[in-house]
């Protein structure tokens, strides 16, 4: 089995028969195959080179693979991404940020989210898309980036995990927006700083609800009516997390990783000071974890995704440094792949690490 590592892919919590051994990795210039061979993960296939790969999800029916791509629309494989083909008719916005896959009423439905932010849906693989308006209809004069140029993006796409029609859209920087309907209507849910980066449910309790973001994580107990602000600015933890997942058997087990300050600092300091956290009473409390990992390492990690399988819990890490840092023991402890491979990066996230940027 093959699983993607992607910064806006919708599937990164994963429940399978057997440990996976290869993975597909979204960098800035294509996407890069791992296999693991004597215990040690290989770059063995590059494709869609020149390519910055934001997204790359599974439909786990037909095992169509999805990648969308920095101002490139979006591709997809039927050779478990050894080829890819275009598939964008109707996408009027190409510069794909995030992408996510539902099952509704029988029917395999892939989103995708893009800068500017606007909402898009396919019902027949890729092979024609359109709008779903509701979302770019909300007052969206508050949506901007701090960044030039300027203009938001949805950044991720998650759903209910006991309703697939119930959706959110996290627009950095416009907030959290829900949808009863598979995205024909949408609603905002406030309470937490706008700069949203992702929602995720607690499976076996639903309104319990995280959302990553610019001011940290948050939490909602009551499906979104209140939300407390866990942890913020200049906390142990970090101050801007975005990537988290949970185990599927045990989902008050939770991993997070986090920067301590914003992108902006990076681009000044040259480091992002991430550290990963765990926490196993459902988000209530955590603790950094330094096994095997330096504490306040310079990277940032872009891209994160779990897979469970019986007793073995592997969670794998992609960084701006293009490292993939990994855990076979639910993230006790951590190792790095020997071999590197281009950037994982939202946007320009992996500039800030290069030091001829830095000094130009």
């Amino acid at each position: 089995m093959t699983i993607a590592i992607s910064h806006g892919g919708g599937s990164n919590i994963i429940q399978s028969q057997n440990p996976s051994h290869e993975l597909l990795i979204g960098s800035i210039d294509g996407v890069i195959r791992m296999t693991l061979h004597d215990s040690q993960w290989k770059v063995t296939d590059k494709t869609l080179e020149g390519n910055h790969i934001h997204a790359i999800v599974q439909d786990p029916q037909s095992k169509v693979w999805f990648c969308g791509i920095e101002k490139g629309g979006i591709f997809a494989s039927e050779d478990d991404g050894r080829t890819w083909i275009k598939r964008d008719v109707g996408l009027t916005e190409t510069n794909v940020y995030s992408l996510s896959v539902s099952k509704i009423d029988g029917t395999t439905y892939i989103y995708a989210g893009t800068e500017p932010a606007h909402l898009f849906v396919s019902d027949n693989l890729g092979l024609t898309w359109t709008e779903k308006s509701a979302l770019h209809k909300q007052e969206t004069e508050a949506w901007k980036f701090p960044a030039p140029p300027h203009v938001a993006h949805l950044k991720h796409i998650s759903f209910h995990p006991q309703n697939p029609k119930v959706l959110f859209a996290s627009i950095e920087q416009g907030g959290l927006y829900r949808s009863e309907d598979g995205g024909d209507t949408f609603i905002e849910i406030k309470g937490m700083y706008n700069d949203v980066h992702r929602l995720i449910s607690n499976p076996n309790e639903p309104s319990r609800m995280f959302v990553t973001g610019g001011e940290g994580l948050w939490l909602s107990r009551d499906n979104g009516d209140n939300w407390e602000n866990v942890f913020t600015r200049g906390s142990e933890y970090g101050g801007y997390p975005d990537q988290l997942v949970y185990m599927p058997t045990n989902p008050n087990h939770m991993i997070v990783t986090a920067g301590q300050k914003s992108p902006g600092s990076w681009h000044r300091e040259g480091t992002a000071e991430t550290r990963v956290s765990r926490s196993t009473d459902a988000g209530e409390t955590w603790e950094v974890i330094l096994d095997g990992i330096d504490d306040k390492f310079t990277p940032s990690v872009e891209a994160m995704t779990l897979e469970e399988s019986g007793d073995s819990v592997r969670i794998y890490a992609a960084t701006s440094h293009g490292e993939l840092l990994w855990s076979n023991n639910a993230g006790e402890s951590w190792s790095k792949a020997s071999m590197t491979f281009p950037p994982v990066s939202k946007g320009n996230h992996y500039e800030a690490f290069q030091r001829d940027v830095r000094q130009s």
